[in-house]
């Protein structure tokens, strides 16, 4: 196997941590809602051209699937991310870098209520080592903090929507729907699009403009197309179990880029929580 392959999945993470880092600089010149449906209209006219036919030739086959794939694109697409862009109005985009290298955590917490599945020891000691390093970094290193901390609200919000894209793999992995993973990301993408309509009537729609339209363009391309169908072929080179440990870079990346372009600051208490994070994340994944 060629070292190149090896390259593919450093190159999605760094393309997510650079739109977590996006993310928190959009939200100052576009509401949350308005930039998520941008997101996915976007991604939904750039595929449609590829995929729409397809759907057609295979509507059959797709039909019993629909309730699943809303579900799926309800949690992945809409909750996850609107959450996420809401998080970023009030806390930082290294704090939402940590929490969301927390995922594989949450996904084996979910899996022993909802799939069954027993964790090892070491996925026992990582989740909790996790979750105190979370506690750790949302009360920036003091307990009393976590009724009224800064960033408080902000990394609720991102711990929420962690929360429930761990329900999506759960979901995903629970029904094993067969259609081609593209085909799969085509359909969950076209209920984002109408799952949002109804809340753009409530909130309204902010319009696009030289602030924000950048921003709107890099979160509709290459996080929300290329960068899932480069992991699609990471897993299937690498498998899953290999692939997901790269997760462990989001946060680092992260890190660095929003102390680049956003100024933020490094401090004692997201090295503290970051490595108890990094490190339960480790020893959860491992045999």
């Amino acid at each position: 196997m060629s070292w190149g392959i090896y390259l593919l999945p450093v190159l999605t993470i760094l393309i997510w941590a650079i739109n977590i880092v996006v993310t928190r600089y959009a939200v100052d010149f576009i509401a949350p809602i308005s930039i998520s449906f941008y997101r996915w209209l976007i991604a939904w006219l750039v595929l449609t051209p590829f995929l729409f036919f397809k759907v057609v030739r295979q509507w059959h086959d797709i039909k019993p699937l629909l309730g699943q794939l809303a579900i799926l694109g309800l949690l992945g697409m809409v909750c996850y991310q609107g959450l996420a862009y809401s998080a970023a109005h009030f806390t930082t985009a290294t704090n939402m870098g940590i929490i969301n290298g927390c995922l594989p955590v949450f996904s084996i917490l979910f899996s022993v209520f909802f799939l069954k599945i027993i964790p090892s020891r070491l996925a026992v000691v990582g989740t909790i080592l996790s979750i105190f390093g979370l506690i750790y970094l949302i009360t920036q290193g003091n307990f009393q903090q976590l009724l009224n901390g800064q960033h408080l609200k902000g990394d609720l919000l991102m711990i929420l929507a962690i929360g429930l894209y761990a329900f999506y793999g759960i979901f995903l992995q629970r029904w094993k729907i067969k259609l081609a993973l593209p085909l799969m990301l085509y359909l969950q993408i076209c209920f984002a699009v109408v799952f949002h309509v109804p809340l753009l009537m409530y909130t309204g729609l902010d319009a696009l403009n030289s602030q924000n339209i950048w921003s709107v363009l890099y979160a509709a391309l290459l996080p929300s197309i290329v960068a899932p169908f480069v992991w699609m072929i990471c897993i299937q080179k690498l498998g899953s179990n290999s692939t997901s440990i790269y997760m462990n870079l989001i946060p680092v990346f992260t890190a660095i880029i929003a102390w680049v372009f956003l100024g933020e600051s490094w401090t004692v208490y997201h090295t503290i929580g970051g490595i108890m994070v990094l490190l339960g994340v480790f020893l959860a994944q491992r045999r």
